[in-house]
């Protein structure tokens, strides 16, 4: 079986399919379609916390599907703007598994991973998938995937009614 590490870009996924589609990420579908027929060696979802129960919700739901959930505290600086991004740390983590898996799985529509996903494909034997909503993901990152899935129609949360 191949082995498949996943690497989710919560707040990424979280603001892009909301503003294009509307919906939610449907993790329990992404999941099922992303490791299917597939050993998953690592499995992270990387957010920020703001300390709401809702969220709290959300993280233990992403636990329950098998994610390891890392937090980084939500930083407002005095001048009114936020901080709170992942980069470097997922940065860091595909490149420590990349070695021990056949995929990477990236969740982000983010460019600044066109470098990154360049890098993992250099590897012998190693392909990259990223799932990206196609109209807010960067280029640069769907010419550097092996294999881009959109989000969208079963990867999305069925409308509120």
């Amino acid at each position: 079986m191949e082995r498949v590490a996943l690497f989710v870009d919560v707040q990424n996924v979280y603001y892009t399919t909301r503003q294009i589609h509307g919906r939610g990420f449907d993790y329990n579908r992404f999941w099922q379609q992303a490791t299917e027929n597939r050993d998953v060696v690592a499995a992270q979802a990387y957010a920020i916390d703001r300390g709401d129960e809702k969220q709290r919700q959300f993280q233990n739901i992403l636990r329950a599907i098998g994610f390891e959930v890392k937090l980084k505290p939500f930083i407002q600086r005095q001048d009114g703007s936020a901080k709170g991004d992942w980069d470097v740390g997922i940065t860091v983590d595909v490149m420590d598994i990349a070695p021990q898996v056949d995929v990477v799985v990236l969740v982000s529509g983010d460019g600044d991973f066109d470098l990154l996903v360049h890098k993992i494909r250099q590897q012998p034997g190693v392909r990259v998938e990223v799932y990206g909503v196609p109209a807010l993901t960067a280029n640069s990152l769907v010419q550097a995937a092996t294999r881009f899935i959109p989000i969208e129609g079963e990867l999305l949360l069925p409308e509120r009614r």
